[in-house]
């Protein structure tokens, strides 16, 4: 969770391209279609009743935007968490107010329309321009948003969602006539997950692989939080605004009603659980606790498989040296009474905060631990289908591409003390930990021991949770190293030039000379590949790591970009890129290898042109002409392409 992080949590789109079990595709634009189904905070939730909000002319009526409605949120906060805040024992709406999912498009490209401007309301808007760009049919994308404020369980008791979804992807293969690409985002790869296990129970044993076969031609997961993610921690104790113009303390209580704010707590990569879908087979009983099972992995390493401790935090001792007294006040005392006893720090890993011991440790001095540990218990560590705090095994899936952003500075790690102050901002935030560089630093600036990782996270999501995909990899890899292609005239990588009040970078074509290639590199299950590759410290660079060869029928590919953001990745245009090549890749009848060339990236649209100042033409002269149309203000957007996309896309079969 993050500030601004209204597409937070974000799951993407699914591309549905026409093809036979064996992956081979006609090459038919009119095969093409899409599921885009959005992640945490990035679907509109519309009033579905009537609310009178007294001291406030904006009441809300039914189908009102609620998420994200910035007026109403700052003329009648109250009235505006009474649509938004659940029940935080069974997960109902509030008494006076309840909010249910928009639907179509329209409900993830902007949560607030006309208001609010930027990551924090556009979510899909630029990859639905790029679909339309490329010939995408109106009727070939279809979004499926859900409650994000739901746990998993409830997304089905209440709306059926998974039902729906299959459904979805059952009218997608009718419609279009083939099977289609996931493409998630963040907390849409943990639906996805669910959806998968879900189904294992409504499809019989035999129907299952054929099923998915049919229906989803590759997973596309981006962002994804494999291990949970740190910053539901922060958000859970001291609270995170989300780039709202609210306080910690109000999105805190918020955020503590929602089913969903477990979801991506983060656990251990060394601790399972029971196989739900073969006791369920076997006669077993389908409420039964899913125990946790550690190797002898989780008992030697510190810190779980996490870079340190996720939660070190100071708690008072009233009796000298004994943690926890007896008799002591319970959750409707103010903690402000700490301040009396001694403090005494305390340290959880991650499997300590996933099985429930940390909420246990604090639930004399925090009101919500007891409500959170609850929602714990009931809705991942007994949820009938999958506790989704373990690890995740490969999906039995032909084609996966995990892609997330990487070395960036990323918080692993935090320091609480009680604040003096009433709940809900009893807890304060001392300290930070963050990766950045390989390294461990505290807000301070100092250097941390601990267990760092390569390199960095995303910002949001840390290293060792977005790179635990690379175990999806067999034991021969190939690794490809090349510079990003940003085309848009904001980004540079040389020489800035002022011409008539313009600010112009001057960038270099990509031509493949500098692609760095290394075939067959082994891979033990369980550990990183870190390539022997140089980076350029000016330079944003792809890092591909594709196995199409271990196991027979399968593809699996990691790509690693520089410097993505979580939030943004989604508006990269470097990924759309990549995203796209690869789409086409795939359907065209005469390619000649597994996975999309990498030698040579060129423009694909009007927009990739742009003017060369230092050679007074159009940049990328073999691709983009000057071609005047009446309206053009500069000359840059008087570079066009010289021939169609379809022919420039011809290059990289």
């Amino acid at each position: 969770m993050r500030r601004g992080h209204v597409g937070f949590v974000v799951t993407f789109i699914l591309l549905a391209v026409a093809g036979n079990l064996c992956g081979e595709f006609a090459g038919d634009y009119s095969k093409l279609s899409g599921i885009i189904i959005p992640g945490f905070a990035s679907t509109q939730l519309r009033a579905w009743s009537i609310l009178d909000c007294p001291y406030s002319p904006l009441d809300f009526n039914p189908l009102d935007l609620v998420w994200l409605d910035t007026t109403k949120l700052l003329s009648a906060v109250n009235c505006w968490l009474k649509c938004m805040m659940l029940d935080p024992y069974n997960q109902t709406d509030h008494r006076e107010c309840k909010s249910r999912p928009d639907s179509g498009l329209s409900a993830i490209t902007e949560l607030d329309p006309g208001y609010i401007t930027g990551p924090l309301s556009s979510v899909w808007k630029e990859w639905i321009k790029w679909c339309i760009e490329f010939g995408i049919e109106a009727n070939a994308i279809i979004a499926v948003p859900y409650d994000w404020r739901l746990s998993p369980s409830k997304l089905e008791e209440r709306d059926l969602y998974f039902h729906k979804l299959k459904l979805t992807f059952e009218t997608a293969l009718k419609l279009r006539g083939g099977p289609s690409i996931v493409f998630a985002h963040s907390l849409g790869n943990n639906v996805f997950r669910y959806f998968l296990e879900w189904l294992k129970l409504e499809i019989a044993p035999k129907e299952y692989g054929r099923w998915l076969d049919d229906h989803i031609h590759a997973y596309f997961a981006v962002g994804a939080p494999l291990l949970g993610a740190i910053e539901t921690v922060k958000a859970t104790l001291s609270g995170s605004t989300f780039g709202l113009p609210v306080s910690e303390g109000t999105a805190r209580l918020m955020f503590n009603t929602f089913g969903s704010s477990i979801w991506m707590l983060p656990f251990s990569k060394y601790c399972t659980t029971d196989n739900v879908y073969r006791r369920h087979f076997s006669g077993g009983n389908r409420k039964y606790h899913h125990a946790y099972h550690c190797d002898e992995h989780e008992l030697k390493s510190k810190y779980s498989g996490w870079p340190t401790n996720i939660i070190n935090i100071e708690v008072p001792s009233i009796r000298g040296n004994e943690v926890y007294p007896s008799v002591v006040e319970t959750a409707q005392t103010n903690l402000s009474g700490m301040e009396c006893g001694f403090p005494t720090q305390l340290s959880f890993s991650a499997r300590e905060v996933s099985d429930g011991t940390f909420f246990k440790a604090i639930k004399n001095y925090d009101p919500d631990s007891e409500r959170l540990f609850h929602l714990l218990k009931k809705s991942y560590h007994d949820d009938p289908i999958l506790n989704p705090l373990t690890p995740w095994e490969r999906p039995p899936l032909k084609n996966i591409f995990c892609i997330y952003g990487v070395d960036s500075k990323t918080e692993v790690g935090y320091y609480f003390a009680p604040s003096g102050k009433p709940y809900p901002d009893n807890w304060i935030v001392t300290d930070v930990i963050y990766e950045i560089e390989g390294s461990l630093y505290s807000r301070s600036g100092n250097l941390v021991e601990g267990n760092p990782g390569a390199t960095s996270g995303d910002e949001t999501v840390p290293y060792n949770s977005l790179s635990w995909c690379k175990n999806w990899l067999g034991p021969k890899v190939n690794i490809t190293r090349t510079p990003q292609l940003e085309l848009h005239p904001t980004f540079s990588r040389s020489a800035v030039h002022l011409v008539s009040g313009w600010t112009v970078r001057v960038r270099e074509e990509h031509d493949g000379s500098d692609v760095q290639v290394h075939h067959y590199i082994e891979h033990q299950h369980g550990e990183d590949i870190i390539p022997n590759m140089t980076k350029l410290p000016t330079m944003k660079y792809i890092t591909y790591y594709e196995d199409s060869e271990s196991f027979p029928g399968t593809r699996t590919a990691v790509w690693e970009l520089d410097k993505a953001n979580h939030r943004n990745i989604v508006r990269s245009p470097a990924l759309m890129r990549e995203l796209w090549l690869e789409m086409w890749h795939d359907i065209h009848p005469d390619k000649k290898s597994k996975f999309v060339t990498k030698a040579k990236r060129g423009p694909l649209r009007d927009e990739d042109c742009y003017w060369d100042y230092g050679k007074a033409r159009c940049a990328w002269s073999e691709h983009c002409e000057y071609r005047y149309v009446f309206g053009d203000v500069h000359l840059g957007q008087s570079c066009r392409l010289k021939s169609s996309t379809s022919h420039l896309l011809s290059h990289y079969v």
